[in-house]
Protein backbone atom coordinates (compact mmCIF):
# COMPACT_ATOMS: atom_id res chain seq x y z
CA UNK A 1 0.00 0.00 0.00
CA UNK A 2 0.89 3.54 -1.06
CA UNK A 3 0.94 6.27 2.38
CA UNK A 4 1.85 9.30 0.74
CA UNK A 5 4.71 8.34 -1.63
CA UNK A 6 4.76 9.26 -5.21
CA UNK A 7 6.56 7.89 -7.97
CA UNK A 8 9.41 8.92 -7.23
CA UNK A 9 9.34 7.62 -3.59
CA UNK A 10 8.46 4.54 -5.27
CA UNK A 11 11.37 4.32 -7.54
CA UNK A 12 13.84 5.35 -5.25
CA UNK A 13 12.38 2.31 -2.73
CA UNK A 14 13.35 -0.15 -6.22
CA UNK A 15 16.79 1.42 -6.00
CA UNK A 16 17.49 0.96 -2.25
CA UNK A 17 15.85 -2.07 -2.06
CA UNK A 18 17.73 -3.83 -4.74
CA UNK A 19 20.74 -2.65 -3.56
CA UNK A 20 20.04 -4.08 -0.26
CA UNK A 21 18.93 -7.51 -1.44
CA UNK A 22 22.25 -8.01 -3.78
CA UNK A 23 24.78 -5.64 -1.32
CA UNK A 24 23.87 -6.13 2.07
CA UNK A 25 21.80 -9.20 2.64
CA UNK A 26 24.99 -11.36 1.98
CA UNK A 27 26.82 -9.35 4.51
CA UNK A 28 24.57 -10.11 6.95
CA UNK A 29 25.71 -13.53 8.36
CA UNK A 30 29.35 -12.22 7.93
CA UNK A 31 28.35 -9.15 10.40
CA UNK A 32 27.03 -11.11 13.17
CA UNK A 33 29.55 -13.13 13.33
CA UNK A 34 32.40 -10.80 13.00
CA UNK A 35 30.40 -8.08 15.69
CA UNK A 36 33.27 -5.69 14.15
CA UNK A 37 32.16 -1.67 12.75
CA UNK A 38 31.27 -2.31 9.20
CA UNK A 39 33.40 0.40 7.03
CA UNK A 40 33.10 -0.32 3.37
CA UNK A 41 29.76 -1.22 3.27
CA UNK A 42 28.68 2.25 5.29
CA UNK A 43 30.87 4.12 2.65
CA UNK A 44 29.43 2.02 -0.08
CA UNK A 45 25.79 3.44 1.15
CA UNK A 46 26.94 6.83 1.41
CA UNK A 47 28.88 6.88 -2.22
CA UNK A 48 24.97 6.29 -3.35
CA UNK A 49 23.64 9.35 -2.20
CA UNK A 50 21.49 8.71 -0.07
CA UNK A 51 22.98 10.51 2.87
CA UNK A 52 21.93 13.74 1.15
CA UNK A 53 18.59 13.25 0.31
CA UNK A 54 17.38 16.01 2.59
CA UNK A 55 19.95 17.98 1.58
CA UNK A 56 19.14 21.01 -0.87
CA UNK A 57 20.06 20.53 -4.51
CA UNK A 58 22.26 23.46 -4.86
CA UNK A 59 24.63 21.79 -2.20
CA UNK A 60 24.56 18.37 -4.00
CA UNK A 61 21.99 16.92 -2.32
CA UNK A 62 18.56 14.42 -3.39
CA UNK A 63 16.51 17.08 -2.26
CA UNK A 64 13.58 14.71 -2.12
CA UNK A 65 12.94 15.42 1.61
CA UNK A 66 12.03 13.58 4.97
CA UNK A 67 9.56 11.00 3.32
CA UNK A 68 12.47 9.82 1.05
CA UNK A 69 14.97 9.61 3.76
CA UNK A 70 12.39 7.37 5.99
CA UNK A 71 11.97 5.60 2.57
CA UNK A 72 16.00 4.55 2.40
CA UNK A 73 16.33 4.24 6.35
CA UNK A 74 13.59 1.94 5.87
CA UNK A 75 14.48 -0.40 3.21
CA UNK A 76 18.35 -0.81 4.43
CA UNK A 77 16.35 -1.62 8.11
CA UNK A 78 14.20 -4.81 6.43
CA UNK A 79 17.48 -6.41 5.08
CA UNK A 80 19.95 -5.26 7.77
CA UNK A 81 19.05 -2.84 11.10
CA UNK A 82 22.68 -1.85 11.41
CA UNK A 83 23.30 -0.56 8.11
CA UNK A 84 19.57 1.71 8.96
CA UNK A 85 21.21 2.75 11.93
CA UNK A 86 23.99 3.85 10.01
CA UNK A 87 22.14 5.62 7.34
CA UNK A 88 19.84 7.46 10.11
CA UNK A 89 22.54 8.32 12.32
CA UNK A 90 24.51 10.67 9.49
CA UNK A 91 21.15 11.98 8.68
CA UNK A 92 21.35 13.67 12.33
CA UNK A 93 25.19 14.82 10.96
CA UNK A 94 23.61 16.48 8.59
CA UNK A 95 20.66 18.22 10.22
CA UNK A 96 23.26 19.83 12.41
CA UNK A 97 25.24 21.49 9.57
CA UNK A 98 21.76 22.25 7.59
CA UNK A 99 20.34 23.92 9.94
CA UNK A 100 22.55 25.61 12.51
CA UNK A 101 25.92 26.27 10.26
CA UNK A 102 27.37 29.05 8.97
CA UNK A 103 27.29 29.92 4.61
CA UNK A 104 30.10 28.84 5.09
CA UNK A 105 30.08 25.85 6.64
CA UNK A 106 27.07 24.50 4.60
CA UNK A 107 29.35 24.92 1.44
CA UNK A 108 31.97 22.98 2.70
CA UNK A 109 30.69 20.33 4.77
CA UNK A 110 26.84 19.73 2.80
CA UNK A 111 28.61 18.96 -0.30
CA UNK A 112 30.79 16.33 0.83
CA UNK A 113 28.23 14.56 3.20
CA UNK A 114 25.58 14.71 -0.06
CA UNK A 115 28.39 12.65 -1.94
CA UNK A 116 29.85 10.06 0.34
CA UNK A 117 33.37 11.46 0.57
CA UNK A 118 32.41 12.47 4.59
CA UNK A 119 30.26 10.72 6.73
CA UNK A 120 28.82 13.15 9.69
CA UNK A 121 27.70 12.59 13.34
CA UNK A 122 26.27 13.97 16.39
CA UNK A 123 27.68 13.77 19.69
CA UNK A 124 25.41 14.49 23.08
CA UNK A 125 25.41 11.87 25.62
CA UNK A 126 28.16 11.08 28.09
CA UNK A 127 28.93 8.37 30.57
CA UNK A 128 27.83 10.03 33.50
CA UNK A 129 24.76 11.93 32.53
CA UNK A 130 23.21 9.59 29.80
CA UNK A 131 20.60 11.08 28.84
CA UNK A 132 20.43 13.86 31.39
CA UNK A 133 21.61 16.25 28.74
CA UNK A 134 22.39 19.58 31.14
CA UNK A 135 23.91 16.99 33.29
CA UNK A 136 26.79 16.82 30.94
CA UNK A 137 30.29 17.70 32.12
CA UNK A 138 32.79 17.87 28.99
CA UNK A 139 33.95 21.09 28.41
CA UNK A 140 34.99 24.20 25.45
CA UNK A 141 36.91 26.30 26.89
CA UNK A 142 38.02 29.23 24.47
CA UNK A 143 41.72 30.81 23.76
CA UNK A 144 41.84 33.35 21.37
CA UNK A 145 40.92 32.21 17.85
CA UNK A 146 40.35 28.65 19.12
CA UNK A 147 38.59 26.30 21.57
CA UNK A 148 40.01 23.65 23.84
CA UNK A 149 37.80 20.54 24.43
CA UNK A 150 37.66 18.22 27.09
CA UNK A 151 35.64 15.26 27.96
CA UNK A 152 34.02 11.85 26.59
CA UNK A 153 31.03 11.02 24.28
CA UNK A 154 29.31 7.64 23.98
CA UNK A 155 26.66 5.75 22.25
CA UNK A 156 27.57 7.91 19.37
CA UNK A 157 26.45 6.58 16.23
CA UNK A 158 28.92 5.87 13.02
CA UNK A 159 31.72 6.70 16.04
CA UNK A 160 34.32 5.08 14.61
CA UNK A 161 33.45 5.91 10.82
CA UNK A 162 32.56 9.62 11.51
CA UNK A 163 34.62 12.04 9.34
CA UNK A 164 33.49 14.89 11.55
CA UNK A 165 31.62 14.94 14.84
CA UNK A 166 28.76 17.30 15.92
CA UNK A 167 29.73 17.83 19.43
CA UNK A 168 27.87 19.72 22.33
CA UNK A 169 29.77 20.56 24.99
CA UNK A 170 29.78 23.14 28.23
CA UNK A 171 31.32 26.66 27.44
CA UNK A 172 29.59 27.89 30.50
CA UNK A 173 26.68 27.17 33.40
CA UNK A 174 23.22 26.44 33.39
CA UNK A 175 20.82 25.55 30.61
CA UNK A 176 22.42 28.25 28.63
CA UNK A 177 25.93 27.12 28.97
CA UNK A 178 25.98 24.73 26.11
CA UNK A 179 27.45 24.82 22.67
CA UNK A 180 28.06 22.59 19.57
CA UNK A 181 31.15 22.45 17.40
CA UNK A 182 32.69 20.57 14.16
CA UNK A 183 35.36 18.43 15.68
CA UNK A 184 37.44 17.04 12.51
CA UNK A 185 38.32 13.15 13.45
CA UNK A 186 42.01 13.77 12.59
CA UNK A 187 41.93 16.95 15.16
CA UNK A 188 45.05 16.39 17.70
CA UNK A 189 43.55 15.89 20.88
CA UNK A 190 41.14 13.49 19.63
CA UNK A 191 40.37 9.99 19.43
CA UNK A 192 37.61 7.51 19.38
CA UNK A 193 37.55 5.15 22.44
CA UNK A 194 35.69 1.96 23.03
CA UNK A 195 33.38 0.17 20.70
CA UNK A 196 30.88 -0.71 23.78
CA UNK A 197 29.85 -4.71 23.92
CA UNK A 198 25.85 -4.10 22.73
CA UNK A 199 24.12 -7.46 21.77
CA UNK A 200 22.41 -6.05 18.34
CA UNK A 201 23.08 -3.86 15.41
CA UNK A 202 26.47 -6.02 14.49
CA UNK A 203 28.67 -4.08 11.88
CA UNK A 204 26.78 -0.38 13.21
CA UNK A 205 29.99 1.77 15.24
CA UNK A 206 27.68 3.06 18.38
CA UNK A 207 30.99 3.56 20.72
CA UNK A 208 32.82 6.63 22.26
CA UNK A 209 34.55 9.55 21.20
CA UNK A 210 37.12 11.18 23.62
CA UNK A 211 38.49 14.72 23.64
CA UNK A 212 42.27 15.30 25.29
CA UNK A 213 42.90 19.03 24.98
CA UNK A 214 41.92 19.06 21.47
CA UNK A 215 41.81 22.28 19.67
CA UNK A 216 39.68 23.49 16.57
CA UNK A 217 39.61 26.93 15.16
CA UNK A 218 36.31 29.10 16.87
CA UNK A 219 35.55 29.16 13.35
CA UNK A 220 34.17 25.37 14.03
CA UNK A 221 31.40 26.37 16.14
CA UNK A 222 28.03 25.66 15.45
CA UNK A 223 25.80 28.53 15.85
CA UNK A 224 26.21 30.83 18.76
CA UNK A 225 27.26 30.12 22.35
CA UNK A 226 24.69 28.94 23.97
CA UNK A 227 22.66 26.98 21.29
CA UNK A 228 24.03 23.45 21.97
CA UNK A 229 20.71 22.37 23.52
CA UNK A 230 19.53 23.83 20.52
CA UNK A 231 21.55 21.58 18.51
CA UNK A 232 20.69 18.56 20.46
CA UNK A 233 17.07 19.38 21.16
CA UNK A 234 16.30 20.32 17.34
CA UNK A 235 17.93 17.30 15.53
CA UNK A 236 16.67 14.57 17.91
CA UNK A 237 13.53 16.09 17.73
CA UNK A 238 13.32 16.34 13.77
CA UNK A 239 15.60 13.66 12.65
CA UNK A 240 15.85 11.31 15.72
CA UNK A 241 12.72 10.15 16.44
CA UNK A 242 11.61 9.74 13.14
CA UNK A 243 14.79 8.39 11.88
CA UNK A 244 14.67 5.87 14.03
CA UNK A 245 10.64 4.88 13.76
CA UNK A 246 12.25 4.00 10.06
CA UNK A 247 14.64 1.59 11.31
CA UNK A 248 12.02 0.21 13.56
CA UNK A 249 9.68 0.01 10.56
CA UNK A 250 12.36 -1.64 8.33
CA UNK A 251 12.73 -4.26 10.75
CA UNK A 252 9.15 -4.56 11.80
CA UNK A 253 8.31 -5.28 8.13
CA UNK A 254 11.49 -8.05 8.18
CA UNK A 255 9.38 -9.75 10.80
CA UNK A 256 6.18 -10.16 9.43
CA UNK A 257 7.40 -11.19 6.11
CA UNK A 258 9.87 -13.91 7.67
CA UNK A 259 6.87 -14.40 10.15
CA UNK A 260 4.39 -15.49 7.52
CA UNK A 261 6.49 -17.46 5.13
CA UNK A 262 7.58 -19.49 8.17
CA UNK A 263 3.88 -19.98 9.20
CA UNK A 264 3.40 -20.91 5.66
CA UNK A 265 5.70 -23.07 4.60
CA UNK A 266 5.80 -25.24 7.89
CA UNK A 267 3.42 -27.63 8.18
CA UNK A 268 1.56 -29.22 11.28
CA UNK A 269 -1.13 -31.20 12.33
CA UNK A 270 -1.61 -31.43 8.58
CA UNK A 271 -2.13 -28.29 7.64
CA UNK A 272 0.07 -25.36 7.18
CA UNK A 273 0.63 -23.25 10.38
CA UNK A 274 -0.93 -20.29 8.75
CA UNK A 275 -3.97 -22.13 8.70
CA UNK A 276 -4.48 -22.04 12.29
CA UNK A 277 -6.43 -20.13 13.86
CA UNK A 278 -4.39 -19.42 16.97
CA UNK A 279 -1.26 -18.11 14.56
CA UNK A 280 -3.52 -16.70 12.05
CA UNK A 281 -4.86 -14.81 14.44
CA UNK A 282 -0.86 -13.41 15.70
CA UNK A 283 -0.22 -13.00 12.19
CA UNK A 284 -3.56 -10.50 11.60
CA UNK A 285 -2.23 -8.44 14.90
CA UNK A 286 1.17 -8.08 13.46
CA UNK A 287 0.25 -7.21 10.34
CA UNK A 288 -2.33 -5.04 12.24
CA UNK A 289 0.85 -3.24 13.73
CA UNK A 290 2.62 -3.01 11.09
CA UNK A 291 0.10 -0.82 9.04
CA UNK A 292 -0.70 1.22 11.71
CA UNK A 293 3.23 1.87 12.03
CA UNK A 294 4.04 2.38 8.72
CA UNK A 295 0.98 5.57 8.44
CA UNK A 296 2.46 6.79 11.63
CA UNK A 297 5.89 7.44 9.89
CA UNK A 298 5.14 8.19 6.45
CA UNK A 299 2.57 10.76 7.78
CA UNK A 300 4.70 12.09 9.98
CA UNK A 301 7.65 12.65 7.32
CA UNK A 302 4.80 14.02 5.11
CA UNK A 303 3.67 16.59 7.37
CA UNK A 304 7.26 17.68 8.05
CA UNK A 305 8.11 17.33 4.33
CA UNK A 306 4.75 20.33 3.61
CA UNK A 307 5.90 22.23 6.71
CA UNK A 308 3.47 21.34 9.37
CA UNK A 309 4.21 21.67 12.98
CA UNK A 310 3.87 17.88 13.56
CA UNK A 311 6.17 17.30 16.70
CA UNK A 312 3.88 14.98 18.18
CA UNK A 313 3.18 13.03 15.11
CA UNK A 314 7.14 12.67 15.17
CA UNK A 315 7.43 11.37 18.57
CA UNK A 316 4.17 9.18 18.33
CA UNK A 317 6.37 7.59 15.13
CA UNK A 318 8.82 7.02 17.07
CA UNK A 319 6.77 5.63 20.06
CA UNK A 320 4.52 3.26 18.12
CA UNK A 321 7.35 2.10 15.86
CA UNK A 322 9.38 1.19 18.22
CA UNK A 323 6.75 -0.75 20.58
CA UNK A 324 4.88 -2.03 17.61
CA UNK A 325 7.94 -3.75 16.17
CA UNK A 326 8.68 -5.16 19.59
CA UNK A 327 5.78 -6.72 20.39
CA UNK A 328 5.58 -8.47 17.06
CA UNK A 329 9.03 -9.63 17.79
CA UNK A 330 7.95 -11.35 20.84
CA UNK A 331 4.38 -12.90 18.72
CA UNK A 332 7.26 -14.02 15.90
CA UNK A 333 9.24 -15.84 18.28
CA UNK A 334 5.80 -17.58 19.82
CA UNK A 335 4.99 -18.61 16.25
CA UNK A 336 8.85 -19.79 15.70
CA UNK A 337 8.82 -21.57 19.37
CA UNK A 338 12.47 -22.58 19.68
CA UNK A 339 14.00 -22.09 16.01
CA UNK A 340 13.19 -18.23 17.03
CA UNK A 341 16.47 -18.64 18.80
CA UNK A 342 18.32 -19.89 15.88
CA UNK A 343 20.13 -17.66 14.24
CA UNK A 344 18.99 -18.91 10.42
CA UNK A 345 15.41 -17.63 11.28
CA UNK A 346 16.66 -14.35 11.66
CA UNK A 347 14.26 -13.79 14.69
CA UNK A 348 16.42 -13.15 17.73
CA UNK A 349 18.33 -10.86 15.31
CA UNK A 350 15.50 -8.74 15.22
CA UNK A 351 14.45 -8.48 18.40
CA UNK A 352 18.19 -7.76 19.73
CA UNK A 353 17.77 -4.86 16.98
CA UNK A 354 15.05 -3.57 17.59
CA UNK A 355 15.30 -3.40 21.23
CA UNK A 356 18.51 -0.88 20.02
CA UNK A 357 15.74 1.67 18.94
CA UNK A 358 14.18 1.74 22.37
CA UNK A 359 16.46 4.37 24.04
CA UNK A 360 18.08 6.86 21.41
CA UNK A 361 16.11 10.05 20.96
CA UNK A 362 13.84 9.60 23.92
CA UNK A 363 12.40 6.35 25.76
CA UNK A 364 8.82 5.31 25.21
CA UNK A 365 8.15 7.33 28.30
CA UNK A 366 9.73 10.18 26.83
CA UNK A 367 7.70 10.08 24.01
CA UNK A 368 4.32 9.64 26.08
CA UNK A 369 5.15 12.32 28.24
CA UNK A 370 5.53 15.17 25.59
CA UNK A 371 2.46 13.78 24.14
CA UNK A 372 0.76 14.28 27.68
CA UNK A 373 1.62 17.79 27.43
CA UNK A 374 0.35 18.16 23.63
CA UNK A 375 -2.73 16.47 25.12
CA UNK A 376 -2.75 19.56 28.28
CA UNK A 377 -1.64 22.09 26.20
CA UNK A 378 1.65 22.78 27.93
CA UNK A 379 4.29 21.66 25.23
CA UNK A 380 5.96 24.84 24.69
CA UNK A 381 8.02 25.96 21.10
CA UNK A 382 7.42 23.27 18.01
CA UNK A 383 10.84 22.74 16.57
CA UNK A 384 9.09 21.41 13.33
CA UNK A 385 7.25 25.07 13.01
CA UNK A 386 10.89 26.29 13.08
CA UNK A 387 12.33 24.43 10.28
CA UNK A 388 9.31 25.31 8.09
CA UNK A 389 10.81 28.95 8.21
CA UNK A 390 13.86 30.60 8.35
CA UNK A 391 17.03 28.06 10.02
CA UNK A 392 17.73 30.63 12.84
CA UNK A 393 16.99 28.99 16.28
CA UNK A 394 16.51 31.29 19.15
CA UNK A 395 16.62 29.88 23.16
CA UNK A 396 13.33 30.44 24.84
CA UNK A 397 12.01 29.92 28.38
CA UNK A 398 10.01 27.19 26.84
CA UNK A 399 12.96 24.75 25.74
CA UNK A 400 14.96 25.15 28.78
CA UNK A 401 11.72 23.88 30.46
CA UNK A 402 11.56 21.21 28.04
CA UNK A 403 15.60 20.44 28.68
CA UNK A 404 14.72 19.95 32.36
CA UNK A 405 11.85 18.12 32.38
CA UNK A 406 13.15 15.75 29.64
CA UNK A 407 15.98 15.26 31.65
CA UNK A 408 14.61 14.65 34.85
CA UNK A 409 12.80 11.68 33.08
CA UNK A 410 15.73 10.48 31.35
CA UNK A 411 17.51 10.59 34.65
CA UNK A 412 14.36 8.09 36.26
CA UNK A 413 14.39 5.65 33.48
CA UNK A 414 17.93 5.36 33.23
CA UNK A 415 17.91 4.28 37.07
CA UNK A 416 15.49 1.69 36.32
CA UNK A 417 16.82 0.59 33.12
CA UNK A 418 20.56 0.62 35.16
CA UNK A 419 22.48 2.37 32.05
CA UNK A 420 22.79 5.31 30.68
CA UNK A 421 20.04 6.37 27.26
CA UNK A 422 21.82 7.76 24.09
CA UNK A 423 20.96 10.84 23.23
Amino acid sequence: MDYFTDERHESLRTEVREFAEKEVRPQVARMEAERQVEFELAREIARRGWIGVTIPREFGGLGLGHLAKTVIVEELSRISGAMGAMTQASQLGVAKVLHFGTDAQRRHWLPRFASGAAMPTIAVTEPESGGHVLGMIGTAHREGDEYVLNGRKWFVGNSHIGDVHGVVLRTGPGSKGLSAFLVESDRPGFRTGALGSQSGLHGFSFGELVFEDCRIPAANRLGEESQGLDVAYSSSTLYGRLNLAAVALGIHRAIVEDTVRFAEERVLYGKPLSQLSNIALKLGEMQSRLMTAKLAAYHASHLLDHGRACDAELMNAKLINTEYALDSARNAMEIHAARGLQAEFHIERYLRDATHIYPPAGTSDVQRLRLGQFASGTYGKQWSAELAGPASWAWTEAAEREARAESELQMGTAAVLRMPLAG
